[in-house]
C-alpha cells in the first residue's frame, strides 16, 4: 500500500494490491448511476461526535453514510441503542474489527495498545476477530452482508496478509479497490474547499471516491462541524453529479451491474 501526502492533514491512498473487488474500465462504463461519481462517506471508530454531530448533519440533508464501528469503543458500548437506530435510518454499520489492531512498530503508533499490535497477531486470530464482529453487526442491523475498513489500512499480521484471508466475508473492503477506479481521502483539520478540490480534480476513470472521517467537532483526527457541514451542503447541491450512498449499497449495486 502506498501513502502519498496530499497536505499535512490529508492522506490520499493509492492501493497497489489488486483485490477480488478490482474492476476495470469496462465496469466503469456500466456504472449503476451512469455518469455520476459515487461518493462513499464513512466515519471510523464509533465516536461520540459522530452520533452528536455527523449523524444529524447527514439526516438533515438526506445523505446516507457508513459508520465503521469498534465494539470496544466507549461510545459504542454506552450508546448501543443509538447505533441501532442509525442503522434503521438507512446508514451502514461497517466492520472495523473488534480491537482496532494496527502495526505498532511504525513511527507515530505509540497510541496502539501492545495487546493490539497487528504484527504480533496471527492471521487466524484476525479471521476470528472479524468473524465475531460480523456476527455482532448482523445481530444489530439484520444484514447478512457487510463491508470492512481495515484499521490504519494495515494488512500484514505476524504470519501473513489477513485481508486476503477474510475478503470472501465482505462485499467490499475500503482501500482494496482498483486505484484506476477508486480513490480515498482521509481529511482532518482541513477545509471543505480542500476536500471539494480533491474530488473535482479526479480523472474521469475514477468512479468511486471514499471520503473517510473520524471525529466531527470533537474526539480525534477532527474535522470541524462547520467544514463538515459545508462539504455536505456541496454534495446535497450537486446530486446531479454525485451519487452519495453507503459503501455497502454502492458495492451491491456495482456487483449486481457487473453480473
Amino acid at each position: 500500500m502506498i501513502f502519498t501526502r496530499l497536505t499535512t492533514k490529508v492522506l490520499l491512498v493509492n492501493v497497489t494490491l489488486l483485490s477480488f473487488f478490482a474492476c476495470n474500465l469496462s465496469a466503469a462504463n456500466s456504472w449503476p448511476e451512469g455518469n455520476k461519481v459515487a461518493i462513499s462517506l464513512s466515519y471510523d471508530d464509533a465516536l461520540n461526535s459522530q452520533l452528536d454531530n455527523a449523524l444529524p448533519a447527514l439526516n438533515s440533508r438526506g445523505l446516507k453514510a457508513s459508520f465503521y464501528v469498534v465494539p470496544l469503543s466507549e461510545a459504542f458500548k454506552n450508546r448501543i441503542d443509538e447505533w441501532k437506530a442509525l442503522a434503521q435510518q438507512g446508514h451502514e454499520l461497517g466492520n472495523h474489527t473488534l480491537f482496532h489492531s494496527c502495526i505498532r512498530s511504525q513511527p507515530g503508533r505509540q497510541w496502539v495498545d501492545p495487546a493490539n499490535a497487528l504484527e504480533d497477531k496471527s492471521v487466524k486470530a484476525m479471521i476470528n476477530e472479524i468473524s465475531v464482529a460480523n456476527t455482532l453487526l448482523t445481530a444489530m442491523d439484520g444484514h447478512s452482508v457487510h463491508t470492512l475498513t481495515p484499521p490504519c489500512f494495515d494488512q500484514q499480521a505476524r504470519d501473513g496478509n489477513y485481508i486476503e484471508a477474510v475478503k470472501e466475508q465482505f462485499i467490499g473492503i475500503k482501500s482494496a479497490e482498483d486505484p484506476s477506479f477508486a480513490t480515498l481521502i482521509g481529511p482532518s483539520e482541513i477545509s471543505a474547499e480542500e476536500i471539494i478540490a480533491f474530488i473535482e480534480k479526479q480523472p474521469k476513470n475514477i468512479k468511486l471516491i471514499n471520503v473517510l472521517f473520524h471525529g466531527i467537532g470533537g474526539d480525534h483526527l477532527v474535522t470541524t462541524t462547520e467544514e463538515h457541514a459545508k462539504f455536505l451542503d456541496y454534495l446535497a447541491a450537486n446530486k446531479d453529479k454525485y451519487w452519495v450512498d453507503t459503501y455497502r449499497n454502492i458495492m451491491l449495486a456495482k456487483n449486481k451491474h457487473q453480473g
